[in-house]
């Protein structure tokens, strides 16, 4: 495993794959680690700032940490700020491990078609598994005050345990998405290059075909028609599933040369010769060969399809209110008043998607170093 030990000391690597680690782990477990529902609103409490944690009550005694309740209240004449009313009557402890919302912990559902008519589809939640009830939050506060660590948007939620939860789809839509592409991609263009000839023109040219489609006047095409009364993960499903689908012709034409030069090998002959079908060798012999490739491709493909969510919530398309996602939450940026006034709803959501963007590139470039052939021969 000497491309494992080359890669766990290559720091830029290990600094990429902690913090996905850490955004993945926080996006699973986001109804235990979120101290609220994202869609719970807060009494009098739009656009709220992000809290200040105090560590003494007014009378200067030291309590631990604590917050108030905290309110809008009327707005400044002068200024057009509103004020902040701040009950410092009531403190409210901040604890671990904090009784609130029940939820139920990992909880899997997969929304699937009940009709096969694409004009009149209904689809229905199905659970996959029922999840672990609990009431029990990471941390939390005891009394009225609430602990709202990025400040709350204009229905009063609070925006931390919004950026959690959209983590979700941000997050795995990328999964999703390979998942969808590379194995259409590889098996398109392994059989095209090892069969060659009149196989190889047909399918190839099919693939340059896909390519030239412009993927974001397809995707607005996309969504102009598909059935109304979908939810908007079900709605974002449906156009990742089709674009997935065009996704994969440049992966197929790279593994149509890869396979090109592997197929004239001993292995393979000697595979030939002793009976086994194509479809076999292909994917018993050829495709494996190519595993580096693709393990690479995959996780700096994973980027594009979290940047397209983004791009498609932010524009509409995608994942919409009052679901949240990195993108929607992104999209308040369209509107300057929120940048100068409230930059709390903006910066995070925009920070975590850089984040993950480098971290996969992180990642990935620490993997194409770690399984270049000529770094072993050092």
């Amino acid at each position: 495993m000497k491309w494992w030990q080359k890669l766990k000391r290559n720091p830029l690597a290990r600094v990429g794959a902690t913090l996905l680690i850490i955004f993945y782990i926080a996006a699973i477990a986001a109804d235990f680690v979120a101290p609220y529902e994202p869609y719970e609103s807060q009494p009098n409490g739009s656009l709220l700032p992000p809290t200040r944690i105090y560590w003494t009550n007014k009378d200067g005694q030291f309590i631990g940490p604590h917050v108030y309740p905290t309110f809008q209240g009327a707005i400044d004449l002068q200024t057009g700020e509103r004020q902040l009313i701040v009950e410092r009557d009531k403190p409210s402890p901040i604890r671990l491990f904090v009784q609130g919302t029940p939820y139920r912990l990992f909880r899997i559902t997969l929304p699937l078609p009940k009709t096969a008519r694409f004009e009149q589809i209904k689809w229905e939640e199905v659970e996959i598994f029922p999840g672990i009830p609990s009431n029990l939050h990471l941390f939390g506060t005891i009394g009225e005050g609430k602990l709202n660590l990025l400040g709350t948007d204009d229905q009063a939620r609070d925006q931390f345990s919004r950026l959690l939860h959209g983590g979700r789809v941000s997050l795995f839509i990328g999964l999703v998405g390979i998942a969808f592409t590379y194995p259409i991609g590889m098996l398109v263009g392994g059989i095209s290059g090892y069969f060659g000839g009149w196989v190889d023109s047909i399918l190839m040219r099919l693939v340059e075909v896909l390519m030239t489609i412009p993927g974001i006047y397809l995707l607005v095409a996309l969504a102009a028609v598909l059935p109304p009364g979908l939810t908007s993960a079900q709605r974002f499903f449906l156009i990742v599933l089709i674009t997935s689908f065009i996704s994969w012709a440049g992966l197929a034409r790279v593994i149509r040369g890869e396979v090109l030069s592997i197929k004239e090998r001993e292995f393979v002959q000697a595979a030939r010769a002793m009976g086994a079908k194509p479809l076999y060798i292909i994917v018993r012999h050829v495709l494996p060969q190519t595993a580096t490739y693709i393990i690479i491709s995959a996780t700096l493909t994973v980027p594009g399809f979290i940047v397209s969510e983004s791009v498609l919530s932010l524009i509409g398309l995608g994942i919409q209110q009052p679901d949240p996602s990195w993108g929607n939450m992104l999209s308040l940026a369209t509107n300057a008043s929120i940048l100068v006034m409230q930059p709390w709803l903006v910066w995070p959501p925009a920070v975590l998607i850089i984040l993950t963007v480098l971290a996969f590139n992180l990642v990935g470039d620490g993997l194409r170093d770690a399984l270049d052939p000529r770094s072993f021969q050092r």
